[in-house]
């Protein structure tokens, strides 16, 4: 899928080009027989042979060879890709081993706005994606001025950078939004990465249709400054590169962290939603800071995250652990009981000043929870965060974390009481029962979207 080629552009020489279109094609056929763990089996009776992948693998070279002069910053990066995957076939099509490739693109020492890239790479995508498949994408950067002015001087990340789609395989016609080394196929973990990218068009495009869709069904009466927001992707995209900016190095911040993604961290997902939650409000407060420093866009970033945690997390994907909709129904809670959100007569109202306070009460709580994790064994802290919950959202009935001295076996090691969590220990309200109905399909809509495609998929 490619969004609109505007003339004198590199995505017309790329996305344009028929060594585009055989490398997609290529990919597709590729990905086809790949077996989840991305080895690709010979012995399957409607499989390839043999010589179909290495013919494959041979159309996807040629069509690097011939778009790489038009990227000379990923020169280096496409020599060691075309080595991976020859390798690849010479060594029968095992499970992929792309570690070489993968270290030697670093998109994020060169954060140039509108600077274009091309990656390969067998992947697992977002969203729980358990196949690893390879994948094309052709993309560019989004790295304005005032962008990279905060970064330098007061949101320090170096790793992170913002970019939007230009051209994609059927990995990413999907909800996919980020870019992340973490979910290439390789050999060994390198220990650290130099890079995450997230797709901050997908990203604003779903929020737009989705938000509107929600305004809608609630009735709810929205200040000047959201409506124009709303109306604006180039705004909103800028929106959400300076949001996951702020959202991604808070991970590393504060009394607990350690892992900044916690993704070596087997835990409780009620654990994950409280983090990304808490990321979430810290970038809430920056905006408020931005705000008060005469920065425009830190009330468009308190819009996103509002916006986005209260409308499309709780109702987004299925309930199975689903640690970013328990984020949003949090929130929401939290709000809901300061009065600053109102349901009443089948309409949502909103009182933005209250609003503002009540977040940063909840973080506030939250920042405790966390500090006075550091004092506590894991499993006790686990209960803690259950119960904090808890006393927003209500359990499941047949928990056995709501009384967990009583129900819970501790003579089992932590990574099994973690196995007794319900996959929607926390379940929707009947607010968000009633929400979903009206918004699932817009959401499902949203699947692949890029801004380019808002009026059609909104259509």
């Amino acid at each position: 899928m490619e969004r609109p080629v505007r003339e004198g552009t590199q995505a017309a020489l790329i996305v344009a080009c028929p060594a585009w279109q055989s490398l997609k094609d290529a990919v597709e056929s590729i990905g086809s027989w790949q077996s989840e763990d991305g080895a690709i089996s010979f012995e399957e009776e409607r499989g390839p042979t043999l010589e179909q992948a290495r013919d494959a693998v041979t159309r996807v070279v040629g069509s690097i060879r011939r778009l790489s002069p038009l990227l000379p910053h990923d020169a280096d990066y496409h020599l060691a890709l075309i080595r991976d995957l020859t390798r690849w076939a010479d060594n029968g099509f095992g499970k992929p081993d792309f570690l070489d490739s993968l270290l030697a693109f670093a998109p994020a020492e060169q954060r140039i706005d509108g600077l274009r890239h091309l990656v390969v790479f067998p992947m697992h995508t977002q969203n729980g994606n358990p196949h690893c498949n390879l994948e094309a994408v052709a993309f560019r950067v989004v790295w304005p001025e005032w962008i990279a002015d905060l970064e330098r001087t007061t949101y320090g990340n170096p790793l992170y950078l913002g970019i939007e789609f230009e051209g994609f395989t059927s990995g990413y016609d999907t909800h996919a939004a980020v870019l992340f080394p973490e979910t290439v196929a390789v050999r060994e973990n390198p220990g650290r990465f130099t890079w995450g990218a997230i797709f901050c068009d997908r990203e604003a495009a779903r929020l737009r249709t989705v938000t509107n869709a929600a305004v809608t069904a609630t009735r709810l009466e929205l200040p000047g400054a959201a409506l124009s927001l709303l109306a604006d992707p180039e705004r909103m995209k800028e929106a959400f590169v300076l949001w996951d900016l702020i959202h991604d190095r808070t991970h590393s911040l504060g009394d607990l962290p350690f892992d900044p993604f916690m993704i070596k961290q087997r835990q409780p997902y009620w654990m994950y939603g409280i983090e990304e939650l808490r990321c979430d409000l810290t970038a809430f407060q920056a905006g408020q800071d931005l705000i008060d420093d005469h920065v425009p866009q830190g009330r468009d970033v308190q819009y996103a995250i509002l916006f986005d945690r209260l409308f499309r997390f709780p109702i987004t994907g299925d309930r199975v652990r689903n640690y970013d909709g328990l984020g949003g129904q949090l929130l929401f809670a939290a709000l809901h009981r300061a009065g600053a959100i109102r349901w009443s007569d089948n309409t949502l109202a909103v009182d933005w000043a209250a609003t503002a306070e009540a977040v940063a009460r909840l973080r506030t709580e939250i920042e405790d929870l966390y500090r006075l994790g550091i004092d506590r064994p894991k499993v006790v802290h686990w209960l803690k965060s259950h119960a904090f919950v808890s006393s927003y959202l209500s359990p499941h009935p047949a928990s056995a974390w709501a009384d967990g001295a009583n129900t819970l076996d501790f003579t089992l090691p932590p990574r099994k009481l973690v196995d007794s969590a319900l996959p929607d220990e926390f379940p929707l309200s009947m607010f968000y029962e009633a929400l979903a109905k009206k918004l699932r399909h817009v959401i499902e809509a949203t699947r692949g979207i890029t801004t380019y495609e808002e009026t059609r998929t909104a259509a």
